[in-house]
């Protein structure tokens, strides 16, 4: 102690430089302290977009794994939009502090190259002007040796203006006729509002489930009001614009030779209360088995789930339903049923879950480390999970071929895993008791056996119905957003809308893109050609324009 207290000089300057070092060296420190920061924070983002990357490509080659799969790949997009904001946070502080040093090491992550800029974007070309003399000499004879570019990507925020459309009226001199131009077509009546922005908020609504109050908050904040009775009126009246395009949907999905059929709860609006509608869907998909067919999704609203509602719907309809095991699609079933038979095809994915709610193994280890109770396994429903795998990855090996090719492959080597799937299932429901729940997912499989293997002897049947499913995940989406339907007609317009919207998005077409060009095009339209403004038959005015030229 004593001699440190010698070693401290005792004149300011002294003092002042021991203070400048040490400070200096403080500084050293948490530079190399933010740096390594900065590269934990670096190789964290990196591992997460790796997972990421591996999960989707698993999920693209072997199709879904488990019922969590997708919900598995949103996870973890959303750990590496986290890691990665992370990352670049650490960096920027780790730049800061190395600024204050003259000793530290400089850090620079290593990005991947981005794809930010699409070719088909209009180039807007800045130039930076240059010197007009030598800086060094004051010389001004200059020669331009090359140009270096920096490109950015940016956005135009939304531009509101209003459209006059004059129509200038003549008189004759000899006569004293009026001759005025005819009045444009509008996709409404009275016509207030152009095309896209009847587009945006017929997707704003139905395609993002933004309600038209919040809409009218955000357009109000723009300098733009629109009154909500306004908004809705034009809702109601794009919906009777498009309702013969709706029917030509219908039409198109109604001759499948096979549907998929499945419901989901609805929320409504009534006195007092909210009650419980449903939303029924029937996609047309016939790629799986090599078909021709455009996809189409549609869509009806009920406010209840009575079978009647699925025997209207399929009133005209003879061919394959795909659906889940639904007392309401009996009827339908019946041998003698007019205008022709209907066949049962169950779903695969609807006879695993049961299962596989006995047989996550990966579930049971994130509980484990995260110190809850885990689930009692079945090493019964782990095997009858696995036997249902193969089948499914057989699927995955077909998925497009023609209907006599899936059901040679079928026959070869899917047949012989169902028959010993049967023979297991049986042998372990002899030794189980009813009420186990073994016992009753068993018995949804077993007692519809003949559905089941409908795949067996048709190719055009596929293994599960999941592709009702997907086109009723935006409604489960959207619940969270609008809470509910405000009345039954609502229900009914929000059904013509998913049915549209849907369906374009089935067909790789931007809706709204597509909602603004038809919704332009349709009032003036002949009758006899709607069909060429269907999603896949839909070619923009531009390009037609282009092509005229």
């Amino acid at each position: 102690m004593d001699d440190d207290r010698d070693a401290v000089p005792n004149d300011v300057a002294a003092l002042r430089e021991a203070l400048a070092v040490e400070r200096a060296k403080g500084l050293e420190i948490a530079a190399e302290l933010a740096v390594a920061r900065a590269k934990a924070s670096e190789d964290e983002a990196l591992i997460a977009q790796q997972q990421l990357q591996i999960a989707k490509l698993k999920h693209q080659i072997y199709g879904q794994r488990s019922e969590r799969s997708a919900r598995l790949i949103e996870q973890l997009a959303l750990t590496f939009e986290e890691l990665e904001a992370d990352a670049t946070e650490d960096e920027l502080a780790a730049e800061r502090a190395l600024a204050k040093t003259t000793t530290g090491r400089g850090f620079t992550r290593k990005r991947a190259e981005r794809q930010t800029f699409p070719e088909h974007l209009p180039r807007e070309r800045v130039v930076i002007e240059g010197p007009t003399a030598c800086e060094c000499c004051g010389s001004n004879r200059l020669r331009k040796l090359g140009e270096d570019v920096t490109r950015t990507l940016e956005v135009v925020p939304r531009q509101w203006k209003v459209i006059e459309t004059v129509r200038e009226k003549f008189s004759c001199r000899d006569c004293e006729k009026i001759s005025q131009p005819p009045a444009p077509f509008h996709a409404i009546a009275r016509g207030w509002a152009g095309p896209s922005l009847l587009a945006m908020i017929m997707f704003e609504k139905f395609g993002q489930h933004q309600p038209l109050n919040r809409q009218a908050e955000r357009y109000a904040l723009e300098g733009v009001p629109i009154a909500l009775s306004t908004m809705a009126d034009a809702v109601g009246a794009v919906c009777a614009s498009l309702d013969p395009l709706l029917r030509l949907v219908e039409a198109h999905i109604m001759a499948a030779e096979r549907l998929h059929a499945d419901d989901t709860t609805v929320p409504v609006l009534a006195k007092g209360k909210t009650d419980t509608g449903r939303c029924w869907i029937y996609v047309r998909d016939d790629r799986p088995f090599g078909g021709a067919g455009p996809p189409a999704a549609m869509f009806y609203y009920s406010r209840d789930r009575k079978g009647e509602h699925p025997q209207g719907h399929l009133a005209r309809y003879a061919g394959i339903l795909q659906a889940d095991a639904y007392d309401g699609y009996n009827q339908l079933y019946l041998a003698g049923r007019q205008p022709g038979p209907i066949r049962e095809a169950a779903c695969w994915s609807h006879g695993r879950r049961p299962f596989f709610a006995m047989a996550d193994i990966e579930e049971n280890a994130r509980r484990k480390g995260a110190g809850k109770k885990e689930i009692p396994l079945s090493p019964i429903a782990i095997e009858v999970v696995r036997r249902i795998d193969a089948l499914f990855e057989i699927e995955r090996s077909i998925n497009g071929r023609s209907p006599e090719g899936r059901l040679e492959v079928r026959q070869t080597l899917s047949r012989p895993l169902v028959e010993d799937l049967q023979v297991y299932m049986r042998e372990q429901f002899a030794k189980l008791s009813r009420g186990h729940d073994l016992a009753k997912a068993f018995n949804y499989i077993l007692k519809r056996w003949t559905s089941f293997t409908l795949f067996l002897e048709d190719g055009r049947v596929c293994l599960s119905n999941n592709a009702a499913e997907r086109g009723l995940r935006g409604i489960a989406l959207g619940r969270k957003s609008w809470l509910f339907c405000g009345s039954d007609r609502g229900g009914r317009r929000a059904a013509a809308m998913y049915s549209l919207i849907v369906t374009a998005k089935m067909n790789g077409i931007d809706p709204q893109a597509w909602l603004t060009d038809i919704l332009a095009r349709i009032a003036a339209h002949p009758a006899h050609r709607l069909d060429e403004l269907l999603p896949w038959n839909w070619t923009p005015a531009s390009a037609l324009s282009a092509r005229a030229a």
